[in-house]
C-alpha cells in the first residue's frame, strides 16, 4: 500500500480459551453463548487501574490480533463462508481474517473480573470466538446506545444464522458424563452449540450437505475442549457417537 503511515502496538494481554485450533471455533462472537473464556492481561500496575470501573458494564469490545490466520499478504477480495465460498466480496466488506492489518474485534459478555489473579488480571468472559493465545491490543466497554443499532443493514450477511439439530445417542451421553462428571451438562451444552453451527470448512458443507439424502451416514471427527467429537449425519441432522479424551 502506498503511502502508508505505519504504528506499532504491544499487546495488553491474551485471550486463553478450550480452542487450541481454529477448527470449530464460532465465525462471530456470541452465537455459542456457553463458550468461555479468560481475557488474562499482564502483570501491570497501570493496567490494573486501567480496569477501574469495567465490572459496571455487562459486556465489552476486545480488539485483537488474527495471529494464527496463516495468510501471507493479503487480497482485496475473499471468499466467506457464510456465502458457501461460491461468491467473492471485498475484504473490507467482510469479517475474514485475512486483512490489511489482521486486526479483529468481539463483543463479550463479562462474567467476573479478578483484579489480584496471580499473573495479571483475569476478565472472564462468555461468548468466545477466539483461538487460545490471542494477543489483546485493547478492550473498550460495550455501550448498547452507542453500538447497537437495530435497523441498521447486515448487507450479505443479512440471512438468518442456519442451525443443525444435534442428537446425542445414548453411548455419547455415557461417555460426556464420564469425561467431566462434575458439569457433563455444560460441557454438552458447549459441544452442541459448536455442532449446531456445523463447524464444517465451507468445501466440505458443499460436497456433503446435511439436507441431502446422499449425505446419509457420512461420518466425521475433531476435536474440541480436549475431546474427540465423533458424530454423522442422519436425517438431517447431527447425531454424535463417542466423546473421548483426546
Amino acid at each position: 500500500m502506498k503511502g502508508k503511515t505505519e504504528f506499532t502496538f504491544q499487546a495488553i494481554g491474551v485471550v486463553r480459551t478450550s480452542f487450541k485450533d481454529k477448527f470449530g471455533i464460532p465465525r462471530q462472537p456470541g452465537l455459542a453463548s456457553k463458550l468461555r473464556g479468560i481475557l488474562k492481561l499482564h502483570s501491570d500496575p497501570d493496567l490494573k487501574t486501567a480496569l477501574n470501573r469495567l465490572e459496571t458494564f455487562s459486556h465489552l469490545w476486545v480488539l485483537f490480533v488474527f495471529h494464527e490466520h496463516g495468510g501471507r499478504g493479503w487480497k482485496p477480495s475473499i471468499r466467506p463462508p457464510r456465502l458457501g465460498g461460491a461468491e467473492k466480496v471485498g475484504v473490507l466488506a467482510s469479517r475474514s481474517p485475512h486483512r490489511p492489518n489482521p486486526i479483529g474485534m468481539s463483543v463479550l459478555k463479562i462474567e467476573s473480573i479478578d483484579l489480584e489473579a496471580k499473573g495479571g488480571p483475569e476478565i472472564s468472559v462468555a461468548g468466545v470466538d477466539l483461538l487460545d493465545g490471542t494477543p489483546i491490543l485493547d478492550l473498550k466497554p460495550y455501550i448498547p446506545y452507542a453500538d447497537s443499532l437495530p435497523h441498521a443493514s447486515a448487507g450479505w450477511a443479512d440471512e438468518p444464522i442456519e442451525r443443525v439439530e444435534v442428537i446425542w445417542s445414548e453411548p455419547a451421553l455415557t461417555e460426556v458424563k464420564v469425561a467431566d462428571s462434575d458439569g457433563d451438562k455444560e460441557l454438552r451444552e458447549m459441544i452442541t452449540e459448536v455442532l449446531e453451527l456445523d463447524p464444517r470448512p465451507a468445501f466440505q458443507k458443499k460436497q456433503i450437505p446435511v439436507s441431502e439424502i446422499s449425505s446419509e451416514g457420512a461420518q466425521f471427527g475433531f476435536d474440541l475442549f480436549g475431546y474427540e467429537i465423533k458424530y454423522k449425519i442422519q436425517n438431517g441432522k447431527f447425531v454424535i457417537q463417542s466423546v473421548m479424551l483426546s
